[in-house]
């Protein structure tokens, strides 16, 4: 059987080598001059490839439509990736977080075990060529594949599987062909929206002062503050920008944010603020005493002098914007209500969330070919025979963690296999 796969990133390379496995000619085609290209970005270089977490648990880290991939995660797990890896001679090791990275901390060796296995099975691969169109035959039983249209050429195949992620990182090739070659078959995509994507403040002079400051394990929460309610929780890092905020923590709560009821609305109505445990091991009571002891061996410095032990330097100027005690006063002049005050801008620094970067500054896009038309069991078209979809161009996305790569791996290769 003829084969061919549009887009050469982690879904696309799965699915090819996964069916030229089966015995399948397969032909790969990518647009862009060489293969991989967003995997090399992926972990900032390093590839954050997959999760260590039980499978079971993959669903729970997917907001967007995670149980459409109950099926492939079933079929193709995170230690099928691992072992593909080392079967290629990669290494890897587990980090914080349950993140799995190569040993090597590059992803030009991840990216290299899929190139040197494709070309083991002979995979033929066109780079640098434009895929324009699928082609069908109008049967009595509907639309059946029978090959695409590139822009030097009409390759002829039995299967087509569509692999050209999402509109994310648009330099990489991710600009949205997939989407709009599908529609034109009859496929809905649901509206895309950025995911996995830093947030802007309306603070705008705070940011700009607290631009490069990175935090290590703090505690952040997204609420609205209209209705007093949290929308998501997270620990671990994050990092101020000229914009606002981003880091770990941020992606992932992005990815819950976008799909809160209304969210366009309660972001223009300054509702959504962005809460920081700047001390999340202590409790105010702890905290307190942690302050207590700094101030007596710093009595007779002023209390703009007296946080150096407590914060990074950045940080000390807005959070005694927020206390409103003065910075000239003398420490041991600061009252048992100012104190309280410090304690509870260390425990609640606060920002207003005024929106998403832009969606080509997303590392994922959420939206994308409707699950409905997809059999999730095979990831074929339910309304094209022949044609299948994998990775970022359905509409499914995770949080950061090597997930999104896994729904690459995973339902690269339930594609690819059937």
């Amino acid at each position: 059987m003829k084969v061919i796969v549009v887009g050469g990133g982690p879904a696309g390379m799965m699915a090819a080598i996964t069916a030229s496995e089966n015995g399948n000619q397969v032909t790969l085609i990518e647009k862009m001059p060489s293969l991989g290209r967003k995997l090399l970005i992926t972990g900032k270089g390093r590839c954050n490839i997959t999760s260590s977490l039980e499978m079971a648990d993959f669903i729970k880290n997917v907001p967007g439509n995670g149980m459409f991939l109950y099926s492939s995660f079933e079929q193709y797990t995170n230690q099928d990736i691992i072992q593909f890896l080392q079967k290629q001679g990669l290494k890897v090791k587990e980090e914080r977080g349950n993140r799995i990275f190569p040993v090597t901390d590059k992803a030009q060796d991840v990216l290299n075990c899929f190139i040197t296995r494709l070309r083991e099975l002979h995979v033929h691969i066109l780079t640098g060529e434009k895929v324009e169109k699928i082609l069908v035959d109008i049967t009595q039983n509907g639309k059946q594949v029978k090959g695409v249209k590139t822009t030097k050429q009409i390759v002829l195949a039995d299967k087509v599987v569509v692999a050209t992620g999402g509109k994310s990182y648009p330099t990489t090739g991710s600009t949205g062909d997939g989407y709009q070659m599908a529609q034109e078959l009859g496929h809905t995509v649901t509206e895309m929206k950025p995911s996995l994507v830093p947030l802007e403040i309306y603070e705008v002079e705070k940011s700009k002062e607290l631009q490069g400051l990175s935090l290590k394990n703090v505690e952040i929460q997204i609420l609205n503050q209209t209705k007093n309610k949290v929308i998501y929780e997270d620990f671990g890092e994050m990092l101020f920008t000229h914009f606002g905020v981003s880091g770990p923590t941020i992606l992932s709560a992005s990815a819950h944010l976008v799909r809160y009821k209304n969210v366009r609305e309660s972001l223009q109505k300054r509702q959504i603020r962005l809460r920081i445990d700047l001390k999340p091991a202590l409790s105010p009571e702890k905290l307190d005493e942690r302050i207590l002891r700094d101030f007596s061996e710093e009595k007779n410095k002023q209390f703009k002098n007296s946080l150096d032990k407590l914060l990074p330097q950045k940080l000390i100027h807005p959070v005694i914007e927020e206390t409103r005690i003065d910075p000239q006063k003398q420490v041991n002049a600061i009252t048992k209500a100012e104190r309280m005050k410090l304690v509870e801008v260390l425990k609640h620094f606060e920002v207003t969330i005024k929106g998403f970067r832009p969606i080509e500054e997303a590392i994922i896009t959420s939206g994308g070919i409707n699950i409905k038309e997809i059999n999730p069991k095979t990831m074929e078209s339910k309304l094209v025979k022949g044609l299948y979809f994998a990775g970022e161009v359905i509409d499914v996305d995770g949080y950061t963690g090597g997930f999104n790569l896994q729904i690459a791996y995973s339902t690269g290769y339930v594609a690819g296999k059937e």
